[in-house]
């Protein structure tokens, strides 16, 4: 008696178990992708066809173009508005049955594959792209083929569609062909392409590029730079550069070509114009050359001007003359000229003689 009772106990919680678990899975949301323009159909869990239930999305009534087809809501040329939280609810009593996220997007298209080694002859990597946008997500599968084996593929870690690849072996004449596929719950597309070693093979951009100018030559600029970091083997696998400068008045550049010197010294620059100069980078024998480093500028050498010394107005003394001061009890008179003063001192005497005659005559005729 006692094991028949354990074993129907056990049946009812089995029972109750499944139960629960199928309740769960109905309220759990589960994803549904659907294309973009498409009609849509979302199914209200398991209910029958002839069951009645009600929908909401994101909490409220759906106001989109639908009808209902039993347990089925039917939407019509979804796009993006139509994205969101479904969920169906049996009548009469609103009990929630079933909760679906609708995602609207379209199937990928064929992606954009490049490969470049900037690590030569370490190894390359390779990118991809799509074009246009996907709206759902969208994973990528590569495969890298090389003298008819698989090479191994290691994801970048700070760029998402990015993987690296290691050179099997260096100066190889084998092509190598990488397939990229890109794939959602729409659909999938691929690109393949090949290209041999060589054809890759692409620096970075030079680093720490400076320009000074020359003491006491106003035409001259000392330019100096860094080969990239990322570059592994500058002693055996030599760098060249190519040096562009230009004023900024004009718009045309000029050009220097150099072996494998980090340095060069620009002679025919214009005096007190401002320069902007960048460099790029190249292997000595193959690939192609690097991106433009980041410009600099510089002026060349301008004389400092002579200094200004700070100076103040003199007054010059100036030879004058002057006057007697006039007493302040009588008014200034105006002095006669010279001659008439010597002509009144003459006119003076003369009357005395004159009248000194008289007088003696006066004197004589009364003795």
């Amino acid at each position: 008696m006692a094991n028949l009772v354990t074993s129907l106990c056990c049946v009812v919680l089995a029972a109750v178990v499944v139960a629960y678990a199928q309740r769960r899975s109905q309220l759990v949301a589960r994803n549904q992708y659907e294309r973009m323009g498409s009609d849509v159909t979302m199914q209200c869990g398991s209910l029958d066809n002839d069951a009645s239930v009600s929908w909401k999305v994101n909490g409220t009534d759906v106001k989109a173009q639908h009808h209902l087809e039993g347990p089925r809501l039917v939407l019509n040329e979804v796009d993006l508005g139509h994205n969101g939280l479904y969920s169906c609810f049996q009548n009469p009593h609103g009990e929630r049955r079933d909760t679906i996220y609708l995602h609207i997007g379209i199937p990928p298209r064929d992606p954009t594959v490049t490969c470049r080694s900037n690590t030569y002859p370490k190894g390359f990597y390779c990118s991809w792209h799509q074009l246009h946008p996907t709206y759902i997500p969208t994973t990528f599968e590569v495969d890298v083929q090389h003298n008819q084996r698989s090479l191994e593929v290691q994801k970048d870690p700070d760029h998402k569609n990015r993987c690296r690849v290691r050179f099997p072996e260096v100066f190889s004449s084998y092509p190598y062909k990488v397939n990229v596929t890109a794939v959602n719950a729409l659909g999938k597309a691929s690109t393949t392409i090949s290209f041999e070693e060589s054809s890759i093979v692409k620096p970075d951009p030079p680093e720490r590029v400076t320009a000074t100018p020359i003491r006491f030559n106003a035409r001259r600029l000392e330019v100096s730079w860094q080969s990239p970091a990322t570059w592994p083997d500058i002693d055996n696998f030599p760098l060249k550069y190519f040096l562009r400068y230009r004023p900024l008045i004009r718009e045309q550049w000029q050009h220097v070509e150099l072996s494998d010197s980090t340095s060069h010294t620009i002679t025919d620059a214009y005096a007190g114009k401002e320069y902007i100069i960048q460099v790029a980078a190249k292997d000595t024998e193959i690939g192609t050359w690097s991106d433009w480093s980041v410009a600099v500028h510089a002026t060349p050498w301008i004389e400092d001007p002579l200094p200004i010394t700070s100076t103040t107005e003199v007054d010059f003394p100036t030879e004058t003359k002057t006057s007697p001061i006039p007493s302040s009890n009588a008014p200034q008179k105006a002095e006669p000229p010279e001659c008439c003063c010597c002509l009144c001192d003459v006119n003076v005497l003369f009357l005395k003689g004159v009248g000194g005659g008289r007088g003696g005559g006066g004197g004589g005729g009364g003795g």
